[in-house]
């Protein structure tokens, strides 16, 4: 939603997204897998305000070579891969946590999971004034939303699940949601203070926190959930058998979410491909559920990083 500062912008057919220039404003250590990196840059003003479980790519500068320049051109992919490779800064995906376009802020939580690669050698090493390119929304077009997956439509009954890469999102959709929707969460995180009270974000959510080797996987609390209240998904059963093609998610991305159609449940599945394969497969194939109210969103693959070509 367009901010009152925004509300003057006049929109047209421009691209939805666009390069940023950004800085790092505050880092935050929210919990011990969690850090909150606040940015501003000189046009966050015109950030889109959306939200949810949109999607931006953060490119970090290349050591010897500093940030990548592919100018300010929406078609910055095209100038990116024009770079010689070894020019080329890496950039990962992430989701928009907050934007405060009068503030020219806009936070990201980042999971801090030491892996030594690109986006977590920056991450340890973060301080104020550091340097990068997001490429986000342009809320001056009329396709700002572009990247959001969340569409339950006319759902009063929605389902969340996701790992600790889904939890920003999970976190943001909840706050967005009207007080008459009933929303049941599983979020699974590495440890016991991974945790956020959401108690006061919505009054009809109830969310369950699975502590990773300590308490039952994520698809197995869905499973049980399934069980005790097959109620919530009731309207929402095929009226025929659903064929899921078969996808190889160390090839192949798990992706799907569909667009806007009516019906009282909505389920939003989202985090480790395999994983969420796991899942997609037991929601849909074993239960029915109809695939037009389910999407589903591998953001990693365990043991790749994120595929640059």
């Amino acid at each position: 939603m367009l901010t009152l500062l925004q509300a003057e912008i006049e929109r047209d057919d421009r691209a939805a997204y666009r390069p940023y220039s950004a800085s790092v404003k505050r880092v935050e250590q929210l919990t011990p897998h969690f850090v909150r990196v606040t940015f501003t840059g000189p046009d966050f003003a015109t950030f889109g305000t959306d939200q949810l479980d949109q999607r931006v790519k953060i490119v970090f500068p290349l050591a010897g070579h500093g940030l990548t320049d592919f100018g300010s051109d929406p078609d910055w992919y095209t100038a990116w891969r024009a770079l010689p490779e070894g020019e080329r800064g890496p950039f990962r995906t992430y989701t928009v946590r907050a934007v405060r376009p009068a503030e020219l802020e806009l936070d990201v939580d980042f999971v801090a999971h030491g892996d030594g690669g690109p986006a977590a050698r920056w991450l340890n090493a973060a301080m104020v004034g550091d340097e990068v390119t997001i490429v986000g929304p342009d809320a001056r077009s009329i396709h700002s939303a572009v990247g959001i997956d969340w569409h339950p439509g006319t759902a009063t009954h929605v389902l969340l699940a996701g790992d600790e890469t889904a939890t920003p999102a999970i976190c943001a959709i909840i706050e967005s949601l009207a007080p008459e929707i009933t929303v049941r969460a599983f979020i699974e995180v590495p440890g016991a203070e991974d945790t956020f009270d959401l108690a006061a974000a919505h009054d009809q959510a109830e969310v369950t926190w699975l502590h990773r080797g300590v308490d039952v996987p994520l698809e197995q609390a869905v499973r049980e959930w399934a069980a005790r209240e097959p109620r919530y998904f009731a309207s929402a059963l095929a009226t025929a058998t659903q064929e899921l093609e078969e996808i190889d998610v160390d090839r192949e991305t798990l992706w799907d979410s569909p667009e806007e159609s009516a019906g009282e449940f909505y389920a939003w599945i989202a985090g480790e491909s395999a994983m969420i394969k796991s899942v997609r497969r037991f929601l849909v194939t074993e239960t029915g559920i109809d695939r037009k109210r389910v999407a589903f969103m591998g953001y990693w693959r365990l043991g790749k990083s994120e595929a640059f070509e």
